[in-house]
């Protein structure tokens, strides 16, 4: 054998040596879920998700030309066996970032806001507890490129999370930047954790009654809510969590909303017609066009699909401490993808 033989052998076995190695290393129903032949519909697909571990889940599908879909599977409320409902609410969690970042959009098109302002200009009272407060503007702080610590990193965060915005800002106080403002990226809660505080100290009262008047209610969004407090607890999807033997429920992670509100929302988003003149330039400049959110017992996954022209949002009921059911999620998805395009 040649020595150029032999390198390629050489590569090659370390390649495959490699691969299984990592094998062992993956869960075997992660590999099990992106190998098994693909299903005829996106019913057999969710149902084949329960399977896999999931407690329930609701699949809601706006394809251009096409009447909308609403799908479920798996349980509403497990003790009680109600099945999944196509129409429960669910806790979104960071999709609400899409919501937020709009809303900044329209304070910025008039005037109120600038993106080019530091946490001091808006938020001097932070000074000494935010470093670089000086530094970080507001468009920083909406790109995730700020170097704040995430106050939800905290240890134990999610076994008793905060309930107010002094007791979450209280866990990042003073704590050293991660990194310079604007030198790298990094996925930060705290960011519109100040955000939101900057637009209810310039609106004069929360910022969620602006989104509802000028984001939800031009759209007809009339299932899409705060908070717990502003729903009845019946209508939302039932939430676990892999070791803890409760419903998650009843906890308060922030915003609610049916998958048809959120997909509606989506094409609002992508196609423009959420924005007066001039403010999707804006909005573009900032933020993304998607989003996924997590919260104990809830995953969720918004996105708009231009080659389908498609919006498909999913939410999943149940979460695991390894996030191995969020990976299991985005191979699921990945495949209804496929059906679409099928």
């Amino acid at each position: 054998m040649s020595q150029s033989k032999k390198s390629k052998f050489i590569i090659r076995l370390a390649l495959l040596v490699g691969t299984i190695v990592s094998l062992f290393f993956v869960p075997w129903l992660l590999v099990k879920a992106w190998i098994l032949p693909l299903p005829d519909t996106i019913q057999e697909q969710m149902n084949e998700a329960i399977d896999h571990g999931f407690e329930g889940m609701i699949v809601y599908i706006d394809q251009n030309g096409q009447p909308p879909q609403y799908l479920a599977a798996g349980w509403h409320n497990r003790e009680t066996k109600i099945p999944a409902k196509p129409t429960a609410l669910f806790k979104i969690a960071s999709i609400s970032k899409l919501y937020d970042a709009v809303a900044v959009t329209k304070l910025v098109s008039e005037g109120r806001l600038y993106l080019d302002k530091t946490i001091v200009d808006y938020l001097p009272e932070l000074v000494g507890k935010i470093e670089n407060a000086d530094k970080i503007t507001l468009r920083m702080m909406l790109q995730h490129r700020s170097g704040i610590p995430n106050f939800t990193d905290s240890p134990d965060f999610w076994a008793a999370p905060t309930q107010t915005y002094e007791e979450s800002l209280a866990l990042i106080s003073g704590l050293p930047a991660n990194f310079e403002p604007g030198e790298d990226y990094e996925y930060c809660n705290t960011n519109y954790l100040l955000i939101n505080k900057i637009m209810d100290d310039e609106l004069g009262y929360g910022n969620f009654q602006f989104i509802q008047e000028e984001i939800l209610t031009p759209q007809h969004l009339y299932n899409t809510f705060p908070s717990l407090s502003a729903v009845n607890i019946q209508d939302v999807m039932s939430g676990y969590h892999v070791g803890y033997p409760h419903d998650l429920k009843t906890n308060d992670y922030g915003m609610h909303a049916t998958a048809e509100d959120v997909g509606t929302f989506l094409r609002a988003l992508n196609d423009g017609s959420l924005f007066e003149e001039g403010e999707k330039e804006i909005y573009s400049s900032i933020y993304e066009f998607k989003h996924a959110g997590w919260v104990p017992g809830y995953q969720s996954f918004a996105e708009y699909h231009e080659e389908l022209d498609a919006v498909i949002v999913a939410f999943y009921s149940t979460t695991d401490p390894k996030l191995y059911n969020w990976n299991l999620s985005e191979i699921i998805n990945g495949r209804i993808v496929k059906i679409l395009k099928r």
